[in-house]
């Protein structure tokens, strides 16, 4: 397989200075270089309470002020964390991680590992890493981008994932054993981003690697959803991997459902492939038709419409930005504004916010957003 021109990683990047002399909340304009460094700040006050407190293990815990693992043991925060340290400009420490993943990074270990969140986070960052670092002047070897040891990290934590997909469906399990494969007792009931959330990392991969299994297994699984939505054009939250059955059938665009909506704007895209993008385009409508109420989404019953739960949550607050992408920006701003009132409102966004009560859902008792590392424990 060829290797194609990923050009639109750019797009962000290309995007950004767009900002640069907007009129700020007072109407002055703001200074690009004061939210610079304030971003910067900010990044490397993680990081390095991180490497302080919490390294090698997956995360920091931001109240305690310690490690644990949480995705697989793999230091995850350092993977998570390459790319950025390169677009930050630190070479150095971007070169010294990736000696310490060489020397630690052992996918062959027992662990149940999400297949998502692998994929996204490991796969994903890794890849990331691996296409910006030449640009950033990281000495790379020849064959560079066909080889390098990030790219062979990305490909070995990918290949450890495949087994998750050999389903009747060939939709995926949830969790796989990096070890073994899919336990005999593994729920074969997935969510729907857990299923549609692999094309952008997958085919990347097939396209560097030149191997067709990571992007075949993503686009069986796409289509597989595809061909599984209601007779209104909607998709439910889960689904049996075994049997193609719907086992939740809330439809929305929040939790449970989002990056795959994502990942089919993002990998048309990126593949300048028409009929992922026409897949969205469907669903697009289907989710205006019945989901849409005052600019909200709300979540509706996949079959019939009728609305299930008239909740905003905080994992929706990428959708304006995919209206963007797909040029609906007059219903982006409209969007967006509905969201920031909410920010406006609590300081931020809680993970349930009740619309019709205009306040926060009385079940929720905390906000998947972690705090700043140590703040609490460690000043």
């Amino acid at each position: 397989m060829p290797f194609r021109l990923l050009a639109p990683l750019g797009l962000l990047c290309l995007l950004l200075p767009l900002h640069r002399g907007a009129p700020g909340p007072d109407g002055s304009a703001p200074d690009p270089a004061h939210y610079r460094e304030r971003v910067k700040a900010m990044f490397y006050h993680a990081y390095d309470s991180y490497l302080e407190n919490a390294f090698p293990y997956d995360e920091l815990r931001p109240l305690t002020c310690d490690g644990h693992d949480t995705w697989g043991s793999f230091s995850l925060t350092l993977i998570d964390a390459l790319d950025t340290l390169l677009i930050l400009g630190n070479v150095s420490e971007f070169q010294r991680v990736v000696e310490v993943l060489q020397d630690n990074l052992d996918f062959d270990i027992d662990v149940n590992a999400s297949v998502f969140e692998t994929n996204i986070r490991v796969v994903g960052g890794l890849l990331s890493a691996h296409l910006l670092s030449k640009k950033a002047g990281v000495e790379v070897e020849a064959g560079w981008p066909c080889a390098g040891p990030l790219l062979s990290m990305a490909e070995e934590a990918a290949r450890k994932l495949l087994p998750a997909f050999q389903t009747p469906t060939g939709m995926p399990y949830g969790t796989v054993n990096l070890l073994h494969g899919v336990n005999p007792g593994e729920t074969p009931v997935t969510c729907t981003a857990g299923i549609g959330t692999f094309i952008v990392e997958f085919a990347t991969l097939s396209s560097l690697t030149g191997d067709p299994v990571f992007e075949d297994v993503a686009r069986v699984a796409l289509m597989r959803l595809w061909e599984s939505r209601s007779d209104i054009g909607l998709v439910g939250n889960h689904i049996d991997v075994l049997t193609g059955k719907w086992v939740a059938q809330d439809a929305g665009i929040g939790a449970g459902v989002d990056s795959y909506f994502e990942y089919l704007v993002k990998g048309a895209i990126l593949l300048q492939d028409k009929k992922l993008m026409a897949m969205f385009l469907e669903y697009n409508k289907a989710i205006r038709n019945y989901t849409r109420f005052d600019d909200w989404y709300l979540w509706v019953q996949m079959y019939k419409g009728t609305v299930s739960m008239p909740v905003f949550q905080s994992l929706e607050a990428y959708w304006p930005g995919l209206q963007s992408l797909i040029g609906d920006i007059d219903n982006a701003m409209r969007t967006f504004l509905n969201y920031y009132t909410v920010w406006k409102q609590f300081g931020g966004l809680p993970e349930f916010y009740n619309i019709p009560q205009g306040y926060t859902s009385s079940t929720q008792k905390h906000t998947p957003l972690t705090l700043l590392p140590c703040t609490v424990a460690g000043g």
